[in-house]
């Protein structure tokens, strides 16, 4: 498919979206949230994908937020009605792991969209942060909630209170970024790499602790422990389980089919 704002090309069996508006440092605008809305559709239902690697062009920014001139015109009620949480959401229960490649700025509804991704790579030259206080309003796109979980509560409410822009070694270190490569020549060969070194495992268990993961964060321990049990329970009745053990046991490399 082809799309207004965004670029999509796949790499041995890795979905390769590109942000796609580098002139406007690929400012999430409506058809832009469309786009990658309909290019995830894409991704769940197509079984030859096993993973996805979200990144920007330009090199000035993986996504600058929202298009201010857009949030400037929107009323309440367009507010209300908004679907952003939803996209985001669906990027988050995608069953295929998604890593973020930033390069550049990732702030407010930027920010928020790798915070839906699973992992997040960053280039030294990036800056993540949540300004929208400076605009008279706060996230509003998760970030309220995922920052909590991924920095602790304290350091969330710090980045949000005082709007500051922080650099990828900082957000490396409060664990906002999982990984910081020096070179932005380096950034998609790393978030390759990663997602390479997922797919050797075996697919269904990667599904199913992602999902146990995301079901867990905003639930109670005993229910989590719970949900774990009984997604081990299934892993153990596929054919992937008995390929990865029998493996093992012979010293060779598992050929695992995801059954």
């Amino acid at each position: 498919m082809t799309y207004e704002s965004l670029t999509v090309e796949t790499r041995d069996s890795v979905c390769i979206i590109t942000l796609n508006r580098p002139e406007k440092r690929n400012a999430l605008d409506m058809q832009m949230l469309a786009d990658i809305r309909s290019a995830f559709g894409v991704v769940r239902t197509d079984r030859t994908i096993h993973s996805v690697i979200l990144t920007g062009a330009g090199g000035k920014a993986f996504a600058s937020g929202a298009d201010i001139r857009t949030l400037q015109q929107r009323g309440f009620l367009d507010t209300l009605y908004s679907d952003t949480h939803t996209i985001f959401n669906e990027i988050e229960a995608t069953g295929k792991p998604v890593i973020a490649a930033i390069d550049g700025f990732a702030l407010g509804g930027g920010c928020e969209l790798v915070m839906s991704c699973d992992i997040r790579i960053a280039t030294a030259r990036s800056k993540l942060g949540q300004p929208e206080v400076n605009l008279g309003l706060i996230p509003g796109a998760g970030g309220t909630q995922r920052l909590q979980r991924l920095v602790g509560i304290g350091k969330a409410k710090e980045l949000i209170f005082t709007g500051a822009i922080i650099d990828a070694a900082e957000a490396q270190r409060i664990g906002l970024v999982n990984k910081v490569v020096e070179d932005p020549a380096d950034l998609i060969p790393a978030a390759l790499e990663m997602a390479n070194m997922i797919h050797a495992k075996g697919p269904m268990a990667i599904t199913m602790a992602k999902m146990v993961i995301n079901a867990g964060a905003s639930t109670d321990l005993n229910s989590g422990l719970l949900m774990e049990k009984l997604a081990q329970t299934i892993l153990f009745g596929t054919e992937d389980r008995k390929e990865g053990t029998t493996a093992f046991l012979e010293k060779r490399s598992a050929k695992f089919k995801g059954c």
